[in-house]
């Protein structure tokens, strides 16, 4: 799926499906969001319960913009999240 696209305060995230699987694998999905590049690149992850549809694809198409921005302000740096890595 390509990614989506929002603005957050002037700069530009992608985001993503996390394709990581919880317990919860059924209620719950996460969410990737990825701005800049090599040094300047940062990630950040969260979860989110969609209503609707059970396909993670399909539910980050149908968020709105502003959606995604209330998912971004619950997320939390990569270093601290299995989905990008983060081993305990």
């Amino acid at each position: 799926m390509p990614a989506r696209r929002v603005s957050i305060e002037g700069r530009e995230w992608q985001v993503y499906p996390s394709g990581f699987l919880t317990q919860y694998v059924g209620d719950e999905f996460g969410l990737i969001f990825v701005a800049g590049r090599g040094h300047e690149r940062e990630v950040r992850v969260t979860r989110y319960s969609p209503t609707g549809t059970r396909s993670r694809e399909q539910s980050l198409a149908d968020l709105d913009d502003a959606s995604l921005v209330g998912l971004f302000r619950t997320s939390q740096p990569s270093a601290r999240s299995p989905e990008a890595g983060y081993r305990a």
